[in-house]
């Protein structure tokens, strides 16, 4: 199985998954809504993928798994907590974040979408 996810492919709609803290994080500034969609796997399994989006604002979130992920539509800032190293993201730009890192997600244009990959086991 492939399943590519380009900067220009077509925007289908994503399932609506509420706010932040329907996904287990702390709204900071909003409100802010989030939505996705699964593409591989499922939250509960080991490995999982899809589509992510959110819209204008600030949350805080400790990662319940390890991501990889890029950027395809927006303007992000991610803020690691521990270290206070803030990153700016663009369409393309890419990311690891460790799994238990805590994380500040500013959304700084109305709204973002990345794809993503999570692992949830340790390593």
């Amino acid at each position: 199985m492939m399943i590519p996810f380009k900067l220009d492919m077509d925007r289908a709609g994503l399932d609506a998954w509420g706010t932040p803290e329907d996904i287990g994080a702390e709204t900071i500034e909003g409100p802010m809504q989030v939505s996705g969609k699964l593409a591989f796997g499922a939250f509960e399994t080991p490995v999982s993928g899809g589509l992510y989006a959110a819209t204008r604002g600030k949350y805080r979130v400790t990662y319940p798994f390890h991501e990889h992920a890029t950027l395809l539509d927006g303007e992000l800032a991610l803020t690691d907590e521990a270290t206070g190293m803030t990153v700016h993201y663009e369409p393309g730009d890419s990311w690891i974040i460790a799994k238990g890192t805590k994380v500040i997600w500013h959304v700084i244009s109305p709204s973002i979408r990345k794809s993503y990959l999570a692992v949830n086991t340790d390593i």
